[in-house]
């Protein structure tokens, strides 16, 4: 496979698929650029070679259609800034071959948002799933799909996929343009090859114990990684409002807490699945308890299967919290995917701040630490931690996936 630090780029120009997808406040600036400031190694890698490049990013979901609110000219500046370019705009990615063509060594061009065009995603636009003529347009999409990433591939010589947070999406910009591009002149970028090796290091190089914790409000949504990883972990720390499920399907009292009650047989399946795989699942004891859902209400620590009617289980308590860090601290690989409590709310982010300090502490003892999904990322971000931990993933859905086992397309395109 071909490596970017391999790679000859002088003269030559290469299209980098970037996950510029970054947060607007109302007046169009930026409010975090953690994503673009993770892309600047590839990028700069490519200029200081003598290349000239081509930067193409989605944002927002248009759903094919083009909307100045998710338009990418609203971060050229930024871009430029970051970089130490003037970055060219092209205001439609699929007519931009000859901004493309004039491009010198040295020179940076930004295309308008891929998904500006129902093609990126290969999805028909303006027709429901369950109209009869769906399949045929979705056949017809596929078609025009190819076409599309074969007018992205045409602009330039090499292809470059460093957006980590969309390869488990089989989009024209993500996969389908590789076809057009030979093996010597496709390759993963600085953040991909990271991030590909985070997750290797999780999954296949573990260093035990492993210590996994869980959180979210939904277990529906974390089953698929939950199972794949009750054959890899030593310790499986469920948290969150899924708690609460937990806690109702042993015959618990949860008050006003979240709950899946569809999903109560799942949550005793899994304490099962644990038991007979010899996984030590930490389930919280008990939590910080709210008459409110918000930052102000009233609040009592109680157990969490005896959560008075009214009252809401909103972050971790402080006997759960000792268990989780007992937990952590002994680990030498660790993953972290999702809250404890509801962190956005200042008075319940204890439960995920002892989370966060276990894993520092940890990883200071020489753990590997991954951190990975977007709510996990906000809470090391919010406590100050981002330097304490082994490895930031900038990939939400990505990361699940990967850690599910599936394959993710945008590497699968590159790797074979």
């Amino acid at each position: 496979m071909q490596t970017i630090d391999n790679f000859k780029f002088a003269g030559k120009k290469a299209i980098v698929r970037v996950d510029f997808n970054v947060p607007l406040d109302e007046n169009g600036k930026i409010t975090d650029d953690t994503r673009i400031r993770g892309a600047l190694p590839t990028l700069k890698k490519v200029l200081a070679d003598g290349g000239s490049l081509i930067i193409m990013s989605h944002m927002g979901k248009p759903k094919g259609k083009v909307n100045a609110k998710y338009s990418l000219s609203q971060i050229v500046d930024a871009v430029s800034e970051k970089l130490g370019v003037a970055v060219k705009f092209a205001d439609d990615c699929a007519k931009a071959a000859d901004a493309a063509a004039a491009l010198q060594p040295g020179e940076v061009l930004l295309l308008e948002n891929l998904r500006f065009y129902g093609e990126e995603e290969g999805k028909p636009v303006g027709i429901d799933k369950e109209d009869p003529a769906y399949e045929d347009a979705k056949k017809a999409m596929k078609a025009s799909q190819k076409e599309f990433a074969k007018t992205l591939a045409s602009y330039a010589d090499c292809y470059i996929n460093d957006a980590f947070g969309t390869a488990h999406r089989k989009h024209a910009s993500t996969a389908v343009i590789a076809d057009y591009f030979d093996a010597e002149n496709k390759m993963l970028g600085y953040l991909m090859e990271k991030e590909v090796q985070a997750v290797d290091n999780i999954l296949s190089n573990i260093n035990r114990p492993f210590t996994a914790i869980m959180g979210g409000s939904k277990v529906s949504t974390k089953i698929g990684i939950i199972e794949n990883l009750m054959d890899k972990v030593d310790n499986l720390i469920l948290c969150g409002g899924m708690t609460y499920t937990f806690a109702k399907a042993m015959g618990g009292e949860i008050g006003n807490s979240i709950c899946e009650d569809d999903k109560l047989q799942l949550a005793l399946d899994i304490i099962e699945q644990a038991k007979a795989k010899g996984v030590n699942l930490v389930l919280g004891t008990d939590c910080v308890a709210a008459d409110d859902f918000s930052n102000d209400a009233n609040t009592q620590v109680v157990p969490a299967n005896a959560i008075p009617e009214g009252w809401e289980g909103l972050d971790a308590g402080p006997e759960t919290q000792k268990a989780f860090a007992e937990a952590i601290e002994g680990a030498k690989t660790i993953l972290w995917n999702g809250p404890a409590g509801v962190f956005e709310f200042d008075n319940f982010t204890a439960g995920s701040r002892a989370i966060a300090e276990a894993i520092a502490k940890a990883t200071a003892n020489g753990a590997f630490s991954l951190i990975g999904g977007g709510d996990s990322v906000a809470c090391i971000n919010k406590f100050g931690m981002a330097d304490k931990v082994s490895y930031i993933s900038t990939g939400g859905g990505a990361l699940l996936e990967a850690i599910e086992g599936k394959v993710l397309p945008g590497v699968a395109a590159i790797k074979g």
